[in-house]
């Protein structure tokens, strides 16, 4: 693969990979401890639907998909903020909605002839500079995020009445995470497409977890797995000329069989 990285393509994947990949492996952690991990399946769908308006009135897709995606997590939190135990319910139908929005706009767009395989398992290797720039624009303001807020989110994550007694605005970071999820949710969609993301934000971090003792821990080490899941992933489907995105995956889930084999032997 080493003579590819001539071509500005590969590289821009490359690049791409593992911005999404520290990305996913942060804001996976924190779905993951708030028990959200629906939502984003629930979003990735959901964002089709920005998908789809994007089409129809000529915008650029990744502002279409980011608006409704944050659009819909905005709602979810409003739904959900005091009702935690039902948001498998309102993700359920936001999903649903989000992905009828898509399909019907995208049938009306007069001549067009959209390649849902792209969105379906991702399109890596069309990644722009336009496109680099969000997701490292996304990375800087996450991490930020998380050297500034880090013990309001922790606290927050783990026990948000206590949270809230200490005077946390708990409504304003339970937004602000479902916000970043939303945003890292539609930059994977370009690495592994809406049917893969939710094995991307948690395949690394549940073997993150495990050989973590905190939550700052665990983001970074998922971080540092899920590119070298991603990396690898996309090494062999250049070899063997296969889907960028489910090669990450079928890498990421192979690791992880292997993973708990030799976890469960010591």
């Amino acid at each position: 693969m080493i003579e590819a990285l001539q071509f500005e393509f590969i590289q821009h994947a490359l690049i791409a990979g593992i911005l999404v990949s520290l990305t996913a492996g942060i804001i996976g952690s924190l779905i993951v401890v708030n028990r959200m991990v629906f939502l984003a399946g629930g979003i990735a769908h959901a964002s089709y639907g920005g998908i789809g308006l994007a089409v129809f009135f000529g915008l650029p897709i990744f502002l279409g998909a980011s608006l409704f995606a944050v659009a819909a997590a905005l709602l979810i939190a409003t739904l959900t903020l005091h009702k935690r135990h039902r948001i498998d319910t309102f993700i359920g139908l936001i999903w649903a909605v989000g992905m009828a929005i898509g399909v019907i706009f995208i049938d009306i767009t007069p001549g067009y002839n959209v390649d849902l395989m792209s969105y379906l398992f991702g399109s890596i290797l069309a990644v722009s500079t336009e496109d680099l720039y969000f997701m490292g624009g996304l990375l800087s303001v996450i991490l930020l995020v998380i050297v500034f807020y880090y013990r309001d989110i922790l606290a927050v994550s783990y026990d948000s009445e206590y949270a809230a007694l200490r005077g946390v605005n708990v409504r304003f970071f339970y937004t602000l995470i479902l916000i970043l999820a939303a945003l890292t949710v539609v930059v994977s969609i370009k690495v592994v497409g809406l049917i893969l993301v939710i094995a991307m934000l948690t395949i690394p971090v549940y073997i993150a977890e495990k050989l973590s003792n905190s939550l700052f821990s665990m983001m970074f080490i998922s971080g540092g797995v899920a590119t070298l899941f991603t990396l690898t992933g996309l090494w062999f489907s250049y070899t063997y000329n296969l889907t960028s995105g489910a090669s990450i995956i079928l890498v990421s889930a192979v690791s992880l069989g292997l993973f708990l084999l030799l976890y469960r032997g010591k």
